[in-house]
């Protein structure tokens, strides 16, 4: 029986992931939370490694505070390339298999048509740079790898854009949302499932693939949508970024194209809309 180790346990897609482990009791699963493995400490991370022996990493871990990212540029580097590369020389000495979880943040978002896998990145936030540092050594470390990079996660756990509305828009009258940053949301049971896919296939391909539902929308459609699922009445306002400042930058345009992990392990994406409305009902029930 392999042995998952799920880190960042915790987070969105590590607590769907752990929704999802009963129904797949092939497996063996460890979920790490930041007391079993500890990625900004990489000499204790080292010691937890070989004390799990896993025969499977999910590395969901990282550090994701985007803005506060500007300020905790060493932390945010540790954890995002440091335990990343760690990680990934631990699982090419063991021979073991490793889905490494990146974002669109690697890319600049000046481009106008959906991202491949070979599209140019140029970071724009420390957080993008740190994301981009740990792909790349994750690849140089254990080429074997597997790196998915996705965009906009939201879940039924933890604090993200969906909750957050749902939140305003019960407690407000009106909101502004921006409407100038494009790509497509990630229902994080989604992805979850399609990582345990990949470990049952017997098609193990190394390399960057790109995920993502399907759909091309701006945060203030995705509000929209959110509004009308809800049945919300609170007036929604799109403005442009430059009326929301931030700490750090985002892309403008960060859609992902996903043709290539389609294909290569025949996946049907929901759209965006079947998932939000998936994770809508999972709320009520």
């Amino acid at each position: 029986m392999d042995k998952i180790l799920v880190t960042g346990a915790n987070g969105q897609l590590g607590s769907d992931l752990s929704d999802l482990s009963a129904s797949y009791s092939e497996f063996e699963w460890i979920f790490a939370d930041r007391t079993k493995i500890t990625l900004d400490d990489l000499e204790l991370l080292g010691v937890q490694l070989n004390e799990i022996k896993p025969d499977v990493i999910f590395n969901c871990g990282a550090y994701t505070a985007v803005d506060k990212a500007e300020t905790e540029k060493e932390l945010a580097f540790t954890i995002n390339h440091l335990a990343v590369e760690l990680i990934a020389k631990y699982a090419f000495e063991n021979s073991l298999k490793l889905i490494h979880i990146s974002t669109d943040y690697v890319f600049d978002g000046s481009s106008s048509s959906a991202l491949s896998e070979e599209a140019d990145t140029n970071p724009i936030n420390t957080y993008g740079e740190s994301k981009l540092a740990g792909e790349l050594a994750c690849l140089k470390k254990n080429p074997n790898s597997i790196i998915i990079r996705t965009s906009w996660v939201y879940s039924k756990f933890g604090n993200n854009f969906v909750k957050t509305m749902q939140r305003l828009m019960q407690e407000r009258d009106e909101i502004n949302v921006v409407n100038d940053q494009i790509g497509s949301p990630t229902y994080a049971a989604d992805l979850a499932k399609v990582m345990i896919n990949i470990i049952r296939s017997s098609n193990w391909i190394p390399g960057i693939y790109n995920y993502s539902n399907e759909g091309e929308i701006s945060w203030y459609e995705f509000a929209l949508s959110i509004k009308e699922l809800g049945g919300y009445k609170c007036k929604v306002e799109g403005i442009e970024s430059s009326l929301y400042p931030t700490p750090a930058k985002r892309p403008r345009f960060s859609l992902l194209d996903k043709k290539k992990i389609k294909e290569t392990y025949n996946l049907q994406i929901p759209d965006y809309k079947k998932s939000l409305k998936k994770m809508f009902i999972q709320l009520k029930s």
